[in-house]
């Protein structure tokens, strides 16, 4: 992998693993387009360590507040809004990894596709949209609950579907179930950490297995160029999405997704 195409491949991965707008869909169009080689395994794990550091450093003085809670309603019994969060935040994260656990070789085997990708790229931006057409908007985030957190929780597992959009399917579920725009973003965010934090983590067990060379430049790329760029996305996502609500992340869904169909047609 060149430098080049390690700089855009983290820009991707780090502008779109935030967003709606799911980051499988764009990280085939490199290699559609310009016929790139996969990524590989080092890669993956640099790209996600680096959003990982994005979003806790984005969320830093949240993350040490739920930590603290979360640990002292373990061993101290104390309980507030914060623990209650935390724990929501691991219930939801539970679907995902029995998903995982069971359904990655299918996925691999017969739903990781240009043409999957293309599909539910446009099913699941219609599903938003019509969600946040329709969503009340009046809870925040320390109104979940347990039947929340698996509704949001099994989505979110729903989202290992390339083209579905990891943060897209939480923020949909979050919508539909009350939450306001921004809540829904902030869960979705925070539930990202337990998740990359696992993903990551399974991904380098098997780098640590395998006897792939290591190109401490390509890494340094990945993980550098993956936070700067996620962590000023969550920051824009933030500010604009009560104002603009998810109309244009619909929109440009659907114009990928067209894209995606046409450019597969013309092959």
């Amino acid at each position: 992998m060149s430098h080049f195409e390690a700089f855009i491949l983290a820009l991707i991965q780090g502008l779109t693993e935030f967003l709606p707008i799911s980051s499988s869909a764009h990280l085939i169009l490199p290699s559609a387009i310009f016929g790139w080689a996969d990524q590989g395994l080092v890669f993956d794990v640099a790209v996600h360590v680096g959003t990982l550091l994005a979003v806790i450093g984005y969320f830093r003085k949240e993350v040490v507040s739920l930590l603290s809670a979360w640990i002292g309603s373990i061993f101290k019994k104390q309980h507030n809004a914060e623990s209650k969060l935390a724990w929501m935040i691991v219930i939801a994260t539970i679907p995902a990894c029995i998903f995982g656990l069971f359904m990655k070789d299918i996925i691999e085997l017969y739903l990781r596709s240009a043409w999957v990708i293309a599909i539910t790229t446009i099913v699941f931006g219609l599903l938003l949209w019509w969600v946040d057409a329709r969503a009340t908007q009046k809870d925040d985030e320390y109104q979940a609950d347990w039947k929340r957190a698996v509704f949001i929780g099994l989505s979110q597992a729903a989202a290992m579907i390339p083209g579905t959009s990891r943060s897209g399917a939480t923020m949909t579920a979050a919508l539909y179930l009350g939450f306001t725009r921004e809540a829904a973003a902030r869960f979705s965010f925070l539930m990202s950490i337990p998740i990359i934090l696992l993903a990551g983590s399974y991904l380098s067990l098997g780098l640590v297995s395998s006897d792939t060379p290591i190109q401490l430049n390509v890494l340094a790329i990945g993980i550098s160029v993956s936070f700067v760029s996620a962590y000023a996305c969550i920051h824009v996502f933030l500010k604009l999405v009560t104002r603009l609500g998810m109309l244009p992340f619909v929109i440009y869904r659907l114009l990928l997704g067209a894209g995606l169909i046409a450019f597969l047609i013309s092959q």
